[in-house]
C-alpha cells in the first residue's frame, strides 16, 4: 500500500543499562559458543523497579514531546508486546494511553509476536488515511524478559532477549520522515512454530522453551527445517518486494535497513540475501548492544538513527519485521533532520 500523507513526527525509547554479554558467559548463563556466534556486546536488562507498560509510557512521552503535536490530535494508540505486562485480564493499552497521551484516546493492543509493531504501523497508517482533519497516532512497545518463566540467554537459539520500551508518533500533517509504503503478508500455517504441543485450558507456569515448540512443529507438520525456512523466506521476500514496489524504490537505494535483532551472522545473511542490502547498512551495531527487544527492535533502532544524526534528507529507510505467521515491511523517506538529533555526521556506507 502506497501512502501520500503519513509521516513519522516523533520517536522515543526507554532502555535500561546494558549488561555485558561476556559477563553472562562468565556467570554461566550464556553459552560460550552461542556468545561467539551471536556477536552481542551487551543486552538491555531491566530491574524490577519498572514494568513494561511504564517503559512504553516513558518512550511515548518522549516521542510525543519531540513531535511537537498537541495530544488532542491523537486519534489512536496501539500497544504491542510479546511477554507479560504486569497483570492479567487488563487493558494495558488504555494504561499507556492514559499516562502518556490522554484519557479519551482510543487504545488497543496489537499482538502478533515480533511482527506486531511494524504491523501496527500499517494499521495506524490506514486509520490516519481515513481522517479528514489533522490527526496523529501513537505506537508503543514494551517488554521485560526474566526468570523463572523465561531465560533470556538461552530461551531461543540465535538471539537473546532484551528489555525496553519504544514509541513512534505518526501524523497526517507532517514530520521528519514520510511513510512511502507498507506491506504485510501472512502464512498462518507457521503459527505452530510458536504454539508447541497444544493448548491448555489454564496457564501452566512452565518456562518458555522455544526449541521444544519448534521441534513439535517439525514433527507434526512434516517437511523438516528446510520447508519451514523456505516458507519464511518466501513470506519475507514477498513482503519486501511489495513494499519496495509500492515505494518505487530499488534495494540499492536503501540507506538503512532496520531489521529484527538476532545473531550477527543471521542478520547479515538476511540483509544480503533477503533484502539485497549490505550488512553495513543494517542497524546491527545498535542491536548488538540491546539484544532482541521483542516487538520493539525496529522502533528502537530507528530512534537511535534519528538521535545520533545518522539520517539525511533524501535517505530511504526500510523497516522489516517477521514473526510466526506474518511479516510486515515499511519504506520511509527522510524529509528533514529531526529537531532532537545530534549534529549530522557522515556514516560509512557500502
Amino acid at each position: 500500500m502506497r501512502w501520500e500523507s503519513v509521516y513519522v513526527a516523533g520517536t522515543g525509547a526507554w532502555l535500561p543499562e546494558p549488561y555485558p554479554a561476556r559477563a553472562a558467559v562468565e556467570a554461566g548463563v550464556y553459552d560460550q559458543a552461542h556468545f561467539e556466534a551471536d556477536g552481542l556486546v551487551s543486552v538491555s536488562v531491566a530491574g524490577e523497579e519498572v514494568t513494561p507498560p511504564d517503559m512504553a509510557v516513558h518512550a511515548a512521552t518522549t516521542a510525543l514531546k519531540r513531535s511537537g503535536l498537541d495530544p488532542r490530535t491523537v486519534r489512536l494508540l496501539l500497544h504491542s508486546y510479546v511477554w507479560f505486562q504486569g497483570q492479567t485480564m487488563w487493558p494495558v493499552a488504555s494504561y499507556v494511553a492514559d499516562h502518556a497521551v490522554h484519557w479519551s484516546v482510543p487504545a488497543f493492543e496489537v499482538k502478533q509476536e515480533c511482527n506486531a509493531a511494524v504491523g501496527a504501523l500499517e494499521l495506524a497508517a490506514r486509520h490516519l488515511n481515513c481522517e479528514t482533519g489533522a490527526a496523529s497516532a501513537v505506537l508503543t512497545t514494551g517488554d521485560r524478559f526474566a526468570e523463572p518463566l523465561i531465560n533470556r540467554w538461552s530461551a531461543e537459539a540465535g538471539l537473546v532477549y532484551g528489555d525496553g520500551g519504544t514509541a513512534l508518533v505518526l501524523s497526517n500533517q507532517g514530520g521528519f520522515a514520510r511513510v512511502l509504503s507498507t506491506a504485510t503478508r501472512a502464512d498462518n500455517r507457521m503459527e505452530s512454530l510458536a504454539r508447541g504441543a497444544g493448548l491448555s485450558p489454564l496457564p501452566t507456569g512452565e518456562p518458555y522453551d522455544h526449541a521444544a515448540r519448534f521441534a513439535h512443529h517439525l514433527q507434526s507438520r512434516g517437511g523438516g527445517i528446510r520447508e519451514a525456512a523456505d516458507r519464511l523466506v518466501a513470506m519475507v521476500k514477498g513482503v519486501v518486494d511489495d513494499a519496495l514496489t509500492d515505494a518505487a524504490t530499488d534495494p540499492s537505494a536503501i540507506a538503512w535497513a532496520v531489521v529484527p535483532t538476532g545473531g550477527q551472522d543471521k542478520m547479515r545473511r538476511q540483509a544480503e540475501q533477503l533484502l539485497g542490502v549490505p550488512g553495513s547498512r543494517t542497524t546491527w551495531e545498535f542491536g548488538s548492544r540491546t539484544g532482541h527487544l521483542g516487538a520493539g527492535d525496529q522502533f528502537a533502532a530507528f530512534n537511535d538513527l534519528a538521535e545520533r544524526g545518522a539520517l539525511r534528507p533524501g535517505d530511504r529507510v526500510l523497516m522489516l519485521s517477521a514473526g510466526p505467521g506474518a511479516a510486515s515491511c515499511a519504506v520511509l523517506e527522510i524529509t528533514g533532520a529531526p529537531g532532537w538529533a545530534a549534529p549530522a555526521r557522515r556514516e560509512a556506507r557500502s
